[in-house]
């Protein structure tokens, strides 16, 4: 039976719909998973299915116990089993330090932490019932242990995604030893639509091997942890080393 992958966030065409791409690519059929991009989705699971991969698109609020079970629902009563998930939904806002509110706090969190949670307790529930286990790959970010200004809400949220991650692997490792849960922190894998060159430098610039990141490079890092069933409960830095040398700001 073909191993299947839930990659949250794979909706529109950025780091999730890469990550889905490399696992197809592994021989993986595929669950995208959207919040309000639909159409795209579905455009995906038809480029992924003229290719020979077995895929579908299921929508929901991470922030919803509900939305993630009926989504968990919907993959398992279709293809019975869950391999590979991989937390890629999240949001970024910049806002002002003297501007961010409580409803900022909450909202981030709700996507970032919460989301990431409710996903992954039911992925790693779901693999707990496969001899075979699984493994589970949420996404937190470098900068968390250097953060840079007016994107406090954000950081208040993704700084958790470590402490969650050694926290699933510990629960999971307790119901399933071959559950795996592992963390990546990716630099800015993507530059904005409207950056200047002059900003583009400056980040690659920021990096200790001075070439621009890609999605590609956190696709990767998926797939090692997919694939070494001797690593649970670590964060790896996708980076270019900006974690432990560079600029202090985006």
């Amino acid at each position: 039976m073909k191993k299947v992958a839930l990659i949250t966030g794979s909706g529109r065409k950025r780091v999730g719909y890469v990550i889905a791409k490399a696992l197809a690519k592994a021989g993986y059929s595929l669950v995208l998973h959207y919040h309000s991009s639909g159409e795209e989705a579905e455009q995906s699971v038809a480029e992924f299915r003229e290719l020979g991969t077995e895929a579908i698109a299921l929508q929901a609020d991470v922030a919803s116990e509900s939305d993630v079970d009926g989504m968990f629902d919907r993959a398992m009563q279709h293809f019975g089993r869950l391999d590979v998930a991989v937390t890629t939904a999240s949001i970024w806002r910049t806002i002002p330090f003297e501007k961010t509110t409580s409803e900022d706090l909450i909202k981030s969190y709700e996507v970032n932490t919460l989301g990431t949670f409710l996903c992954a307790r039911r992925a790693g529930l779901e693999m707990c019932n496969q001899p075979e286990g699984g493994s589970i790959v949420t996404l937190g970010d470098w900068s968390i242990d250097r953060p840079y200004v007016d994107h406090a809400a954000y950081f208040i949220a993704k700084g958790s995604i470590p402490t969650l991650t050694r926290m699933l692997a510990v629960e999971m490792a307790a119901r399933n030893p071959q559950v795996r849960v592992n963390c990546i922190h990716p630099g800015p894998v993507m530059f904005p639509p409207d950056a200047t060159d002059k900003e583009k430098q400056s980040r690659i610039d920021a990096t200790l091997v001075k070439t621009a990141d890609c999605p590609e490079t956190v696709a990767h890092a998926v797939k090692f942890f997919t694939e070494n069933k001797f690593v649970t409960g670590t964060c790896l830095p996708i980076d270019g080393g900006r974690s432990v040398a560079g600029n202090e700001h985006e």
